[in-house]
């Protein structure tokens, strides 16, 4: 399976394994690349010697091509950065701030750069300012998100008839069908976050893993737009930020609620009440956890019976 976006990054199969904070670690990362795909490392919930840390057990534990996540509104950012040439990433994808700031400065030193985006505007932005791919996430995605709510069927057509860069697609994804759909709009690849969080190398608590295989549709919702929208969990937290907002609520008090580390709380620690617990809305046809092997085998079996059927019609 042979593309643009296997030989931009050297893997096997077209799947990026999304660079989730507290859930993407070395173990998934290296697992994920294994797998034949794109392993991240989220580097977003790692301080600079964590992340290092990270890296070096993950090229320990695979040979294979796998990459860093870094949102760009996050403290240390140069710290950050340097580590990443210093251990020899050769991949990166940037998130949540201005591609130009570090694309040129990764690709001098020899590193592949991906920006995500949530629309065409931003889509146009990362394309001048000369990322090699573009990740296009639509509202249904997990955790921090667009303000538009465009959702991915809709956004990644949109996109890509502007785009002349590898498209990868993103939110809402987590099935071989699914990976076709959004290949036949234009997709060169997807990413794929809520399904590898309920996986066995995913670094989520195990308690906060048993609520993406027990949600069901409707229990997630985009919020704190005030903020930075992030979808998440119906829980005690949500339950609270619902109240402010009946109230009239403002941004301070907002961030006050929020507080610090609730993501954290939630996804790595397992606290299910007041942690924020971040996944997309495909978390309602997440029914197991499984190996990231079974995974990605999964998904490719669906793929190719589904890319076999609809030749048939």
């Amino acid at each position: 399976m042979t593309n643009r976006i296997t030989e931009l990054f050297k893997i096997d199969y077209p799947i990026i394994q999304a660079g989730m904070i507290w859930n993407s670690g070395w173990r998934l990362a290296s697992a994920a690349s294994n797998a034949g795909i794109l392993g991240l490392i989220g580097a977003g919930s790692m301080y600079p010697n964590v992340l290092r840390e990270h890296i070096q057990k993950c090229k320990a534990a695979t040979d294979k091509p796998f990459g860093v996540n870094v949102p760009m509104l996050y403290p240390n950012i140069e710290e950050i950065m340097n580590i990443i040439v210093d251990e020899g990433v050769n991949i990166v994808f940037t998130s949540a701030g201005n591609p130009k700031t570090w694309t040129s400065w990764l690709q001098d030193k020899g590193i592949t750069v991906v920006h995500v985006v949530s629309s065409v505007k931003f889509a146009l932005k990362a394309q001048d300012a000369g990322v090699d791919a573009i990740v296009a996430e639509g509202f249904e995605a997990g955790g921090h998100n667009g303000r538009d709510e465009t959702t991915t069927l809709t956004l990644i057509p949109m996109v890509k008839e502007h785009l002349k860069i590898p498209l990868i697609a993103a939110g809402g994804i987590a099935t071989g069908r699914a990976m076709l759909a959004t290949m036949i709009l234009g997709a060169d690849a997807v990413q794929v976050g809520s399904r590898f969080v309920a996986s066995h190398e995913s670094s989520a608590h195990e308690a906060f893993k048993q609520v993406v295989v027990d949600a069901k549709e409707g229990d997630t919702q985009l919020t704190l737009k005030e903020l930075a929208p992030v979808r998440l969990i119906k829980n005690k937290f949500y339950n609270e930020v619902q109240e402010l907002y009946k109230k009239g609520t403002s941004a301070e008090e907002l961030k006050e609620l929020l507080g610090r580390a609730r993501a954290k709380r939630g996804m790595f620690e397992g606290d299910l009440e007041d942690g924020e617990l971040e996944i997309g809305q495909i978390s309602g046809l997440i029914h197991n956890v499984k190996s990231v092997q079974d995974i990605v085998d999964d998904m490719l079996t669906e793929f190719v019976l589904a890319k076999n059927s609809v030749s048939l019609l």
